[in-house]
């Protein structure tokens, strides 16, 4: 197997519990790997309103999820109240992105519409007439408005709810301030403001600026941006295997180059 990340050092911020696949791709490409989740998913501090929306799912006519973590909290809490499976698969469900897509399909179905952008306002423009159909968006606590915002003005009636609560871990590696990162891979605007605290907290604020910091999308690289540092890389694909592939050809090229 070809090792074009050998002597590579990268961090990555993905939650402990789904950072395994993206670890482990990399250390078979040869990278050092620094595991260092900047935030956790747990359940809403009151499930009231997911509780009745999961109730109600027949009154809706799309449901849309924006992330796996959307899928999962989703499922596990339709699990704990005993609603049929069925009264979400009868629902049209529309997702952003290969992962959410899978996450999907295994717990459930294949979604009606994913759109090519893996952004969560490509969802409206995917949908042809919106015009007083019911959507479910379930979503992260601190979730943008764009899609919510956009759906409405085209006509749509949403309902916005918190599925789970992005919050800060304090897990990962002890870090080694020799051990500088050259890469940090942010998969979320979230990750990324919470990646610059804790470094900030430890004394390393300096690793945000010195190793190429690469962004699953562009709302991760605006994030970057508003936070006064630089996108060095943006995936092509929204995706923790376009980040990687992102960082397989920087380091391709500078080996080209050099």
């Amino acid at each position: 197997m070809k090792t074009p990340l050998l002597g590579i050092r990268v961090m990555v911020t993905r939650p402990a519990s789904q950072a395994e696949g993206t670890l482990g791709r990399l250390r078979e490409l040869g990278a050092e790997t620094i595991s260092f989740p900047a935030i956790q998913i747990e359940p809403p501090l009151d499930s009231a309103q997911l509780n009745r929306a999961l109730g109600s799912l027949t009154e809706f006519d799309w449901v849309v999820f924006t992330s796996a973590n959307g899928v999962r909290s989703t499922t596990a809490a339709m699990r704990a109240l005993g609603v049929p499976w069925e009264a979400l698969s009868a629902r049209k469900i529309a997702v952003i992105g290969p992962a959410t897509s899978q996450a999907l399909t295994e717990s459930l179905r294949a979604p009606d519409v994913m759109p090519a952008q893996f952004v969560s306002e490509a969802i409206s423009d995917s949908i042809a007439d919106v015009t007083g159909s019911r959507f479910l968006l379930l979503r992260a606590d601190n979730a943008r408005p764009n899609l919510a915002d956009d759906l409405r003005a085209r006509g749509a009636i949403v309902d916005e709810v918190a599925a789970y609560r992005v919050v800060r871990s304090q897990a990962g590696s002890r870090l080694d301030e020799s051990a500088a990162p050259d890469y940090i891979a942010l998969t979320s605007a979230a990750a990324t403001e919470h990646t610059l605290g804790r470094l900030t907290e430890a004394g390393l604020e300096s690793w945000m600026r010195t190793a190429s910091l690469v962004c699953i999308g562009p709302v991760t690289a605006a994030k970057v941006r508003e936070l006064g540092l630089t996108a060095d890389l943006v995936a092509r694909e929204y995706t923790s295997d376009g980040l990687i592939d992102a960082i397989v050809d920087h380091v391709t090229q500078a080996v080209a180059h050099a």
